[in-house]
């Protein structure tokens, strides 16, 4: 489906045009400020719906506005209506050759409508994200934004886990363990137990001795009680003799008194039991990186996972890539950009890029065989034979907007109406 004639009535700069397309490139004439651009812009505001249309749509001085568009199988009709606060309204009717109107006008249209907007020219001088974005949409069934989001998630989470594991190896790195580390700890508790009876044994000991010693001060205390004694025997004589059994017991018990065990040297245990507690001190730094390494590979693991799906998503991705009918051969998807024949699209030869960037235009219209370019006077000649080359191969339209053209079939916009169309207008008036 395309323009079989395209009618305007104080549209922008327009006064009123009839244009009827020779040819698939119909190129769109005359110095800046004549109404070219306003020829195209007509032809986007019928067709797409109000979000694109300007905020001053209609002439200056005039209070309505007409577009008519014959594709053919159909028929529509956008007027334009100006209000008293400078603001417009605007409405649309869409007929069938027959006359029959469709109930819903804009929802009949927009599924005719590709990307009609899309622009070659503009194409060519988006970014790399941009075009890459605006050929997305040649691979059905892959959501590249939950792909991208699920992506960015999961970079975010193992970038967080691999700092988690730089901190984890720099703290086991950071625990020191003698070489000569045994893998048990030793149970300082049995040689602390040990310690404590021989603390008792010992005890038991400087009791006994002190006891001795008592019985030693004792019998003193009673020999020096004899001496006093003996000064006065004949008053004392009955405690001496007391006295003196209680020596002779004293002595008797004393004597046969068992001897003293050695006393347990404590040293040597004090020094077992700080090297045990050394020794444990270790293990328990060798257990502590353990477990901390043991976490670093836990969370290495984790992090591997996350590669692993976005590894599996990107290939996901370029398998869909890969089956999809992209419209240009040679054409692949980079990681920010789009590739022809494996070289970024902004290193190919202009003829290349617009070759290409055409060829994406005609596919993204399938049902409504018409884009535009609106910067045609940026092109050369070998680009406007490529242009019209390529418009005849896919039989459609491409209007073009040119300050000059040095085609007879070429449209000239002057003040707002058709160059030819002013002079019979002119001859008519006489």
């Amino acid at each position: 489906m395309k323009i079989i004639e395209l009618t305007a009535e104080n549209v922008k700069r327009l006064k009123a045009v009839a244009i009827r397309p020779d040819g698939n490139l119909v190129e769109i004439s005359g110095r800046n400020g004549q109404g070219k651009s306003s020829v195209l812009d007509a032809i986007w505001w019928a067709l797409a719906g109000q979000t694109p249309i300007q905020s001053v749509p209609i002439r200056k001085g005039e209070e309505e506005a007409r577009i008519r568009l014959d594709l053919g199988e159909i028929k529509v009709i956008r007027t334009f209506k100006g209000r008293e606060d400078g603001t417009f309204s605007t409405s649309i009717v869409v007929e069938s050759q027959e006359g029959a109107r469709f109930p819903s006008p804009q929802k009949m249209l927009d599924s005719l409508l590709g990307q009609l907007s899309f622009d070659p020219l503009a194409f060519t001088r988006m970014d790399g994200k941009r075009q890459l974005e605006a050929l997305k949409r040649f691979v059905p069934g892959v959501d590249f934004a939950a792909i991208e989001k699920a992506n960015r998630v999961d970079f975010e989470k193992r970038t967080d886990l691999n700092r988690e594991v730089r901190t984890l190896r720099a703290q086991a790195a950071g625990i020191v363990v003698p070489a000569d580390t045994p893998a048990e700890r030793i149970d300082d508790a049995a040689l602390v137990a040990e310690m404590e009876r021989a603390a008792e044994h010992n005890g038991q000991i400087e009791r006994r001795k002190a006891n001795r010693e008592a019985f030693v001060a004792d019998v003193d205390r009673m020999r020096e009680e004899e001496r006093r004694i003996e000064t006065d025997i004949a008053r004392l004589q009955a405690s001496r003799e007391a006295l003196q059994t209680k020596i002779a017991a004293k002595v008797k018990q004393l004597n046969e008194a068992e001897a003293l065990p050695a006393p347990i040297d404590t040293a040597s245990l004090r020094e077992r039991i700080a090297a045990a507690r050394e020794v444990n001190q270790a293990v328990v730094a060798r257990e502590q990186r353990d477990r901390v390494e043991a976490q670093a590979r836990a969370v290495e693991a984790q992090a591997a996972a996350l590669t692993t799906a976005i590894e599996k998503r990107a290939a996901e991705k370029r398998t869909a890539i890969e089956k999809a009918d992209l419209p240009v051969p040679g054409i692949t998807f980079g990681e920010d950009e789009i590739l022809l024949n494996g070289v970024p699209f902004d290193q190919a030869s202009s003829s290349e890029q617009l070759r290409t960037s055409v060829a994406i235009a005609i596919a993204a219209n399938p049902k409504l065989r018409v884009i535009r370019v609106q910067d045609g006077s940026l092109l050369d000649e070998e680009a406007m034979r490529i242009l019209a080359e390529m418009a005849d191969a896919a039989d459609c339209q491409v209007w073009v907007e040119v300050v000059q053209s040095g085609r007879s079939t070429a449209i000239v916009i002057e003040d707002g109406q058709v160059r030819g169309a002013m002079q019979v207008a002119a001859e008519a008036a006489e």
